[in-house]
């Protein structure tokens, strides 16, 4: 199946899901260097994968993705602080770290496929 759009890749898909749950979880946050970091690393993974999709060579795609995987150990690295810091709740920060480790196995297996 050859995608055309990069809003059907489902890493993509995945990704803006996780960009959303974090919007809404640290949405209320007073700690706004934290909440802007973890808010900007989750825009980054989706937003690297449409980069990527939209240069049209499958080496600038691959580059963005690995930029986008980065962005997704960056926002599981915060999660586990929010969790520590009890800015988060154990079950909110179970649920968005699995979806991480999702996206990132998803990522790589893009990468590979390129």
């Amino acid at each position: 199946m050859k995608i055309s759009r990069f809003e059907d890749i489902i890493a993509w898909q995945k990704a803006k899901l996780l960009t959303k749950n974090i919007y809404l979880l640290f949405g209320d946050s007073k700690d706004y260097s934290f909440k802007d970091q973890i808010q900007k690393a989750s825009c980054s993974i989706m937003n690297n994968i449409a980069e990527g999709f939209e240069r049209k060579t499958n080496n600038e795609f691959k580059y963005f993705l690995f930029i986008a995987k980065g962005s997704c150990g960056e926002v599981r690295s915060m999660l586990c602080l929010a969790f520590e810091l009890n800015k988060i709740k154990e079950s909110d920060y179970k649920e968005q770290y699995a979806l991480c480790e999702e996206i990132s196995k998803m990522l790589s297996g893009l990468i590979k496929t390129l």
